[in-house]
């Protein structure tokens, strides 16, 4: 039995939870997010719970039973607090903006690098060199930051390029201090 399957999510206050069919709705102050329940798994709604339970026993609903937990975890705290992914931008000269909801990097290319947000991400440049994407869905944020970071990932020797806040990147001695 998974370990992580078998716990009770917890509903918070002013989220409604609706499963209709094999689509799972979750509304709350943030917005809303719908999930696709493939039929290995079965749900069972309560007042202030959700609980997930496989309906057999092989390899597939074994292993669909714990990542649609978490899924459903996700989309609870997402429609409540939302998740938030921060980079910052490291190199003389190199900076980011905003014009409307496109992100513009000026990250040493001979021309800007212009990103699109997609449908529910806001993205919020504070500083030059800082940049602050948020959103209700997790992956949605964390496959947008991850975008924006292989623009330039930082590079081992200088640590010039874009790296998530708080990222340790190992440098490199180089070519004069390798001996």
């Amino acid at each position: 039995m998974s370990r992580i399957g078998k716990l009770p999510i917890k509903i918070k206050q002013g989220v409604t939870v609706a499963y209709t069919g094999d689509v799972l709705n979750v509304k709350g102050p943030k917005g809303e997010l719908r999930l696709t329940v493939p039929g290995h798994v079965e749900l069972k709604i309560e007042q202030e719970t959700v609980e997930v339970s496989r309906r057999g026993d092989d390899k597939l609903s074994r292993s669909l039973h714990g990542t649609i937990r978490v899924l459903i975890n996700n989309m609870v705290k997402g429609v409540t607090d939302g998740y938030k992914k921060e980079l910052d931008i490291i190199g003389v000269g190199y900076k980011a903006q905003t014009k409307g909801s496109t992100l513009v990097l000026n990250v040493g290319f001979s021309h800007p690098v212009e990103m699109p947000a997609p449908d529910g991400i806001k993205i919020t440049v504070p500083n030059l060199t800082h940049i602050v994407i948020e959103g209700i869905d997790k992956q949605a944020v964390g496959q947008f930051a991850a975008k924006v970071r292989d623009v330039n990932p930082p590079e081992p020797y200088k640590g010039k390029g874009i790296r998530y806040t708080g990222e340790q990147v190992r440098k490199k001695l180089g070519k004069a201090l390798a001996k």
